[in-house]
């Protein structure tokens, strides 16, 4: 199994929306971006950014912290914006129907650890960290399946 692994300097807020918007570009239902990080790292924003790309009509796309989950309706699938921090137990997700979501829907789920074993193997993986500058942020792509290569290729080190 090849790994498609991608470290990219993001100097600022605005770099992130820029990444952002151009991964949302690449996008197709069943697409699954799991965002790892510690909190304040970037993980909403940078979801934040892709989802409003996404939109026909730009609305508030609050962070899904309290409501666990946040769909709206996009152009071509619906896009789920799920945060699991609240999670205690892989099963939760499913009552969520989070992993039906994963195959048929656009699906950004920051805090992916709490899925455990439902982690699909064909995500995109986007570890977020903190930098001794304020808004720097060190972001590390990762994913194991083909779909993938294209993006990676795109992006540059």
């Amino acid at each position: 199994m090849t790994v498609l692994q991608l470290s990219l300097d993001l100097p600022s807020a605005d770099a992130t929306q820029q990444l952002a918007m151009r991964i949302g570009k690449t996008l197709t239902p069943a697409d699954v971006l799991l965002l790892e990080g510690p909190i304040g790292a970037g993980k909403t924003h940078f979801a934040r950014s892709l989802i409003q790309s996404l939109l026909p009509i730009v609305e508030d796309v609050p962070s899904p912290t309290f409501t666990l989950v946040q769909v709206y309706d996009g152009p071509e699938s619906e896009i789920w914006h799920a945060d699991l921090y609240r999670l205690s137990a892989p099963d939760e997700v499913v009552e969520l129907g989070l992993t039906d979501a994963f195959e048929e829907a656009i699906c950004l789920v920051e805090w992916p650890d709490r899925l455990a074993e439902l982690q699909p193997e064909n995500a995109l993986t986007l570890s977020f960290a903190l930098a001794e500058e304020e808004e720097r942020r060190q972001l590390t792509l990762s994913a194991t399946a083909p779909r993938w290569a294209d993006l990676f290729e795109s992006l540059p080190e």
